[in-house]
């Protein structure tokens, strides 16, 4: 395993300003472009005499509390323990003593709080601990100073600061005033991971009680006195938009206060990369509550019209992009037959190992297989909502964001305001999985807001959310792979494509192990609204290209683990090419730690185990799932063993958590998940036609692993999501004694599920 020492990737600051109520409170900030400094034990950040942004807030009360304030938004993945417990770990105090609250939203003062490609731990790891690093050193020099000894001298542990020579003690709470007089310190240093207490123990969630009371945390629960409840409705079909309508016998029902025209974006805007929306024109109702509201939506006569060939300029992170729209009523049968048709057509070669065309030619053995899924819905728990009140002052808004940040600019530019006059407040989530970082239903409940001049929340049902768009594409795959005489893998090709992305990452594994490999790519364009969607590409790619790699296997005679370590040791030996963008002996640790803890290779009648391994969002994953057949010859997932390798692992419950739950949603979407279209319109509208795992289906136990190493940690919300469809597809084979090549599996083989 590769070994890492902390590195310093981003100079912070520290700033300490006086609290109304006595204390210390501190703020931080790090610039992207400072380089990494390389230390041994323990990092040591250099303080710029510049003041940038600041991204959290730690207050340390009189009596010695401390409130630990946590940037990034929340939706199950655990932040608001794990972001905190970073801090508590560098300044020394109890855990028991900290308090936990979000942060509130922006954007100049806090920087980017985003939730989203499993990048939150990442990069916040050196951050965080700084500011707590650098409020104990600034505590520990107050006490010196009252002391007249040599802060050198001073010890802290648990919020206490100690002079073992005189036997002095202090609680944190009582130099906290005499510590903001204190100049920030210009260095400090970071714990080495061998001093950890409370980074890698577990901690309960901070928020754990107030979820299982059901306490009103969440967008949905949000509550302002004398809001109105507000409706939208959208055409019925990607490819259509509104014609006209007639609300009269909407506007006379109980209730009902009003009904318009929104237009969602003013024709000059130009879009962000997360301002997707293919339903910018939206007829709403407003009323007094949310039955009324439901009643009198259905009464709407609205005509609709198709869409013409259009075209609208994006910012992509600084890019400018011309985003083009085609017009029609697409089907999903047509999709399959053009994602066929562009497969069977060259494509755009994007990375070229070797002479593979040749190789092909005279190779002993050749295996090709293809494979497909649809698109996917989110489906969060908690359906899309937001609060807003605008007035001439300015404008008040509450829901669930993954990117406040990446939308707040489409609010203020939607009402005529400028960002200063925009306030979010973000609530937690119901569950984002990607689906919350596109946010027009937040730009929506303004504009319907400013329009009847009242508070108003604006509420999705559970059709709306589903058939609004922003789903996971349709992807096809083409996977051949060469043999020599001897079993050798001598020659890969993948060739990928997708409605309308494409999904290839072509330096990935194989690439680096095979001496002839090439990736090509295609897209075809749609009016249907694509999103990152829980490990976008990836949680397509990482299945397929598992699946086909245990064909490989099975071809040459082959354990699944073998081969693939086989593989691997060849990419870190003598690797192929300078682009490889994972560590060989980090997967190759997974999938030997995965092996070792499931058993592999030892037989168990009536089960049937597959295994997979893949790197994505810098991490490391591999799963053995166990299938086992019922009395009914239905087949189910009995036990999955999880290997990770993530770096130091923050919280290891909560991470363990996440694992577990990203297997049992991998197994869920590769057996049920599915969105199909008929005329441009979904044909599934609610969970009674979407179909999405059932608690009899989740395995029965999961077993999760983490590599030990001293790495700074990365994401883990999303790696361990994509393999499971390859495993899956691996034990079935074996249990079915047939190939899944069309996700989602029931639909490949509808007898698989009673």
């Amino acid at each position: 395993m590769s070994q890492h020492h902390n590195t310093i990737g981003r100079r912070a600051f520290i700033r300490n300003s006086g609290l109304a109520s006595g204390g210390l409170i501190l703020g931080f900030s790090w610039l992207n472009s400072c380089k990494p400094k390389q230390v041994t034990e323990a990092a040591v950040l250099e303080m710029p005499k510049e003041w940038f942004e600041i991204n959290s807030y730690l207050k340390i009360g009189e009596n010695g509390l401390a409130t630990i304030y946590c940037p990034n938004p929340e939706f199950g993945q655990g932040v608001m323990t794990s972001m905190p417990m970073m801090v508590a770990e560098e300044l020394d105090i109890a855990w028991d003593n900290v308090l936990v609250e979000i942060a509130p939203y922006d954007a100049e003062v806090y920087g980017r709080q985003f939730t989203g490609g499993s990048q939150g731990i990442r990069t916040r790891w050196e951050g965080l601990r700084t500011v707590g690093a650098s409020a104990k050193q600034m505590l520990k020099e107050a006490a010196a100073k009252q002391w007249g000894v040599p802060v050198s001298e001073i010890t802290t542990a648990d919020g206490v600061l100690t002079h073992e020579a005189t036997g002095n003690t202090l609680g944190y709470g009582e130099v906290a005033s005499a510590a903001m007089e204190i100049a920030v310190p210009e260095e400090v240093t970071l714990k080495s991971p061998k001093e950890f207490k409370i980074i890698s123990n577990s901690k309960k969630n901070v928020e754990g009680k107030k979820i299982v009371t059901g306490k009103p945390m969440f967008g949905i629960d949000y509550q302002y006195e004398g809001a109105l409840v507000a409706m939208a409705t959208h055409p019925p079909a990607f490819g259509l938009k509104l014609k006209s309508f007639d609300a009269t016998k909407a506007k006379s029902m109980p209730g009902i206060v009003d009904v318009f025209e929104i237009n969602t974006y003013a024709d000059d805007y130009k879009r962000n990369f997360f301002d997707t929306n293919a339903f910018t024109e939206l007829v709403v109702v407003v009323g007094k509550s949310t039955w009324e509201v439901m009643n009198a939506k259905k009464s709407l006569d609205v005509q609709w019209e198709p869409i013409s060939d259009y075209e609208y300029t994006a910012d992509r992170f600084g890019m400018e992009a011309k985003i083009k729209v085609p017009s029609g009523l697409e089907s999903s049968d047509a999709h399959y037959a053009k994602m066929e048709e562009l497969a069977s057509q060259p494509g755009q070669v994007v990375r070229k190992d070797g002479d593979p065309e040749e190789v092909f030619k005279t190779a002993a053995k050749i295996i090709e297989r293809s494979y497909t899924c649809p698109f996917l819905a989110h489906n969060c728990m908690e359906p899309m909502n937001f609060f807003a009140h605008v007035t001439e002052e300015g404008a008040k808004l509450a829901g669930p964001l993954q990117a406040p940040m990446l939308i707040e600019g489409a609010i203020a530019a939607s009402l005529g305001l400028t960002p200063d006059k925009v306030d979010i407040e973000m609530t937690r989530m119901g569950g984002g999985f990607g689906r919350r970082a596109y946010a027009h239903y937040a730009v929506e409940a303004g504009l319907i807001s400013k329009k009847v001049n009242a508070p108003v929340k604006l509420v999705y049902t559970r059709e709306d959310d589903m058939t609004f768009g922003i789903y996971r594409p349709s992807y096809q795959a083409t996977y051949r792979a060469a043999l020599d005489e001897n079993n050798n893998l001598v020659a890969f090709h993948v060739k990928a494509g997708g409605i309308p992305e494409t999904p290839v990452f072509a330096d990935r594994f194989p690439a680096g192990a095979v001496e002839n490999y090439m990736a090509e790519q295609w897209e075809h364009n749609s009016n249907i609204t694509i999103g990152a969607f829980r490990a976008p590409r990836s949680n397509f790619m990482a299945g397929v290209e598992q699946a086909f790699l245990d064909e490989v296997a099975e071809l040459a005679g082959k354990d699944p683990i073998e081969f693939r370590l086989e593989l691997l040791d060849r990419a870190m030996k003598n690797p192929v090419g300078e682009k490889n963008d994972y560590e060989a002996d980090r997967l190759a640790g997974v999938l030997e730690l995965v092996r070792d803890k499931s058993d592999w290779g030892a037989e168990k009648p009536g089960v049937f185990r597959g295994v997979a391994a893949y790197f994505c969002h810098n991490t490391y994953a591999a799963h053995v799932l166990d299938v086992v057949k019922g009395t009914d010859g239905t087949p189910r997932v009995e036990n999955a063993v999880c290997a990770m390798d993530c770096g130091i692992v923050v919280n290891p419950d909560a991470a363990a958590n996440m694992c577990e739950g990203g297997i049992v949603d991998g197994v869920g979407n590769a057996m049920f998940g599915g969105l199909t279209f008929r005329d441009g319109a979904t044909q599934q509208t609610n969970f009674d036609k979407y179909r999405i795992i059932r608690h009899s289906e989740a395995p029965k136990n999961i077993e999760v692993y983490f590599v030990q190493n001293e790495i700074d940690p990365t994401g883990l919300g999303e790696p361990p999501f994509p393999p499971v469809m390859g495993a899956l597809a691996n034990a079935l084979y074996k249990a079915e004694g047939r190939r899944m090549y069309n996700q989602p599996f029931i639909s490949d083989k509808p007898d698989l599920v009673g």
